[in-house]
């Protein structure tokens, strides 16, 4: 009987005894080829009829063509009990390695939902810990494709204990190297907080869910009656709860853009990020500037057509599109150089900090302090969101988390005031006195504590009551306290702001004071680490 006999009807009963080398090949051939095949074409389509790829179809689609390194193929469970003993596939379901993306090493797992619905067991977790592991000893960045059903309940509590085993992993690689989660399945109770601990969370509609507690426990608990896409789709959680970064319509845009965000990122922390050619001139006069940002200070624009006039080719990547859209975070190039940019929205709440944007910009500013990336802040702020909602739910613990990020980051900074900048606000935005390297100012600034308006009603309360004119008497006031105390130059008269430039030179001015920039080097107070507000 030949290997390829025995091995198909199962009667090697562990013996090889006597077997030629080109037997043990052939086994070792079908073994592999059942590996690649996975549980058979009907699991297969299945998979396909749900709208979702394969583990392996998303790895071809992440990495480039033929450099995945395929670690633990043969890892197949140890439990016994509820027939587990009988279902023993090779992968335990999922599939771990690494290849590259634009030639740099790139760790993966991804889920194999067609086995055990992707749901975790000791082996299984075994391996996401083991790429876990070899990541960051590599110095690479990290990516999971999760589609599976959290814990594998037949093999109790050594489950849990394989979640654990990652949430730990995660943290340790946390500020080290990039972590990327894409959601491309159903991600429920503990399971979903590894993705939480990662930089970056993608998901794509009518595919991606992820919540800790599932629609029939909401409804039992609660009565609260909801959809699994209601509850934790893609949109919910890219709109209202922030835990979503990306959102995508199918597989392959996203996993297109996953390529993309790895190109804009250093390998670990110890790496600058990648430059790039520059075809864009780095002295390119900004002359639409001059008409996007409007004279009036309460007048509406959208900030996000200046940083495309600023940056390379006007290409930036924008980080939680979707979510607290009054302060705009994005990635981008300047002089081929990858930048962080925050800036406030003048379309969305005036720009406004307030608790959701205070915790976007301060996540957005510790990833590229952690990661070595310049950061440019573009100043455009009234203050923060007054109400009582905000003041309960802790506006002022939230806004110091960018407070803090801000005083904490040792990358390059510069920041730029295109119109206001009031109040704490103003501070909070990476001003001089939290440590900016460079604070500019377009001649539109209106640096102050607040408004003249509000501080005209302040300062001259009682000649404005007192005046037989009060309206006429208040207008005086307010023109008296800009001429004073607003003017464009004031702050840098002071030497709260170094210059105050031409719009049109801004693309110009930042790269190269980015340049002068780039040896930075700041020693932070040894610690074993700071305590921010939570």
């Amino acid at each position: 009987m030949s290997a390829r006999e025995r091995t198909l009807t199962g009667s090697t009963d562990g013996n090889r005894s006597g077997w030629t080398t080109d037997e043990r090949l052939e086994e070792l051939r079908l073994i592999k080829k059942e590996v690649l095949q996975g549980p058979g074409p009907e699991a297969t389509e299945r998979q396909h009829a749900r709208g979702k790829l394969t583990a392996r179809e998303r790895i071809d689609l992440l990495l480039d063509e033929g450099s995945f390194t395929e670690v633990e193929p043969l890892r197949r469970h140890r439990a016994t009990g509820f027939g587990m003993q009988a279902n023993r596939p090779y992968t335990d379901g999922v599939v771990t390695g690494w290849g590259t993306v634009f030639g740099r090493t790139v760790f993966v797992y991804a889920h194999d939902f067609r086995i055990f619905g992707g749901a975790l067991g000791e082996a299984h977790a075994s391996k996401i810990h083991k790429v876990m592991d070899m990541a960051l000893a590599a110095g690479a960045p990290l990516v999971s494709l999760n589609d599976g059903a959290g814990a594998r309940i037949q093999e109790g509590v050594s489950a849990l204990a394989g979640y654990g085993g990652i949430f730990r992993r995660n943290t340790k690689a946390s500020g080290v190297i990039p972590q990327i989660s894409v959601m491309l399945g159903p991600c429920a109770g503990g399971a979903s907080y590894s993705p939480a601990l990662t930089d970056f969370v993608f998901m794509v509609r009518g595919i991606s869910q992820m919540f800790i507690t599932g629609p029939d426990v909401v409804r039992a608990v609660t009565g609260e009656e909801i959809t699994q896409d209601g509850l934790g789709g893609a949109d919910v959680h890219a709109t209202t709860s922030g835990v979503s970064h990306f959102v995508y319509p199918d597989v392959r845009s996203c996993l297109e853009d996953v390529r993309y965000l790895l190109s804009l990122l250093p390998s670990n922390n110890r790496e600058l990020p990648p430059a790039a050619p520059c075809d864009d001139p780095v002295d390119r006069s900004c002359d639409a500037l001059l008409k996007l940002v409007p004279d009036d200070p309460s007048a509406v624009y959208d900030v996000r057509a200046v940083i495309e006039d600023i940056v390379d080719d006007g290409d930036y990547f924008e980080v939680h599109a979707a979510w607290a859209t009054n302060v705009v975070c994005a990635l981008a190039r300047l002089g081929g150089e990858v930048v962080g940019v925050v800036a406030n929205q003048p379309s969305s709440y005036a720009g406004v900090l307030d608790i959701d944007a205070s915790e976007k910009a301060a996540r957005f500013v510790q990833f590229c302090d952690a990661f070595n990336i310049p950061l440019v802040t573009l100043i455009d702020v009234p203050g923060f969101l007054p109400g009582v909602a905000q003041e309960h739910n802790g506006i002022i613990r939230h806004g110091a988390k960018l407070l803090y990020a801000y005083c904490n980051a040792t990358v390059p900074r510069i920041s730029l005031v295109l119109r206001k900048a009031y109040g704490g606000a103003y501070i909070v935005m990476d001003s001089l006195s939290i440590g900016a390297d460079l604070a500019l100012a377009w001649p539109s600034n209106e640096i102050a504590v607040m408004g003249a308006e509000g501080a005209a009603n302040v300062i001259f309360r009682r000649e404005i009551n007192a005046a037989p004119d009060p309206e006429e008497m208040r207008q005086q006031k307010i023109k008296e306290y800009k001429a004073e105390l607003m003017h464009p130059y004031y702050a840098a008269e002071r030497g709260l702001v170094d210059d105050v430039i031409d719009p049109r030179d801004t693309r110009r001015i930042i790269i190269r004071s980015l340049a002068m920039l780039r040896a930075k080097h700041v020693d932070l107070p040894g610690r074993k680490h700071g305590n921010p507000p939570q």
